[in-house]
């Protein structure tokens, strides 16, 4: 079985050539979960090819707003006012992802805010691919309770001593994904690397400081949400809603398509593409939804058990994508 490899944790004798040759293992805490939050603390772990740690590096970072949800993070206005900006920890933290995969708990959020910031400061972050240790961990078919980094870190007997603080959860992740890694080496297991796309586009955006009036939101807010990325506004679908999706049909245009959990394409660049195939992208899940789109059909968020009660069909990403290629027309009249 694999999780009893492991448990073990031993290195093979023969690494496969086609692995990566240096990770760098990221957390980062930030003001919120939205697309206008900030981070506020980030930590890098670098690990070598077969996941033995080189060095590590944690800093604070003034977000320039409100921290948020200091009863998770404690990081307070005060201890972050002092706090360098994040374009000042940019080159930095630029040297310890180059040439690395990023390594993160749920690392679509990572890295889209890693990658975030590093627009508004009219930068790429040199990331190419990142790899998720919850699906690292479904690969292995390791039995966790749910896919919580503690409940990773108990299966491998780390010591999680302060949850929530970037550097205590980033040596957490690393001390975890060493003998994950060890383990899909043993195996043979593929490991779910993925793309990552710097958010270029967004960099020409300017964002506000504090103590500028950005648009009625207040100094407090740092910059305008929305000011550097265009309005999420969308026309309302022009077609009915033709039911729901058959097995082995295609899409046809007014289906009703909802999202749930994390995408390997920016969850934002799928939603555009299903719009301009002729699909209408919910934000809810209802009787008339047409189809749910999920790569952990078991992570029991409402979505999904909406979907089960109402008999909603449900794709994985990829089974989505390849529908997207070929999506029927709407009919006449």
């Amino acid at each position: 079985m694999l999780e009893d490899r492991a448990t073990a944790a031993s290195s093979p004798a023969v690494w496969p050539t086609a692995y990566p040759q240096g990770y760098a293992v990221v957390d980062v805490e930030t003001t919120g979960l939205a697309r206008d939050d900030r981070i506020i603390s980030a930590a890098v772990y670098r690990l070598d090819g077969r996941g033995e740690v080189e060095d590590h590096w944690y800093t604070t970072v003034n977000p320039e707003r409100d921290p948020g949800p200091v009863w998770i993070h404690g990081l307070t206005s005060e201890a972050l006012e002092g706090a360098p900006l994040f374009g000042d920890i940019a080159e930095e933290f630029a040297t310890r992802l180059e040439g690395r995969v990023l390594v993160a708990h749920n690392a679509v959020f990572d890295w889209q805010m890693i990658a975030r910031e590093y627009a508004r400061v009219r930068r790429a972050a040199p990331v190419r691919q990142r790899l998720c240790t919850i699906a690292l961990s479904k690969a292995l078919e390791l039995p966790l309770p749910n896919h919580k980094l503690a409940s990773l870190a108990a299966h491998f007997g780390v010591v999680q001593q302060r949850a929530h603080h970037a550097l205590d959860d980033a040596r957490v992740l690393a001390e975890a994904f060493r003998p994950s890694l060890r383990a899909a080496a043993e195996g043979g297991v593929r490991l779910p690397l993925h793309e990552c796309r710097p958010l270029t586009e967004w960099a020409e955006q300017p964002t506000a400081r504090i103590g500028q009036q950005a648009g009625g939101h207040g100094a407090h807010s740092g910059y305008r949400p929305g000011s550097w990325r265009p309005s999420r506004k969308r026309p309302a679908c022009p077609y009915p809603n033709p039911g729901r999706y058959e097995e082995g049909k295609p899409l046809k245009q007014g289906m009703r398509i909802a999202f749930s959990g994390d995408t390997s394409t920016d969850r934002e660049l799928l939603e555009d593409r299903a719009v301009e195939a002729g699909l209408h992208v919910a934000t809810s899940l209802s009787r008339l939804t047409s189809l749910l789109v999920t790569n952990d059909p078991d992570s029991g968020t409402s979505k999904v058990v909406k979907a089960l009660q109402y008999g909603t069909p449900v794709v994985d990403e990829a089974a989505f994508g390849q529908l997207l290629g070929d999506v029927e027309a709407a009919s006449e009249g």
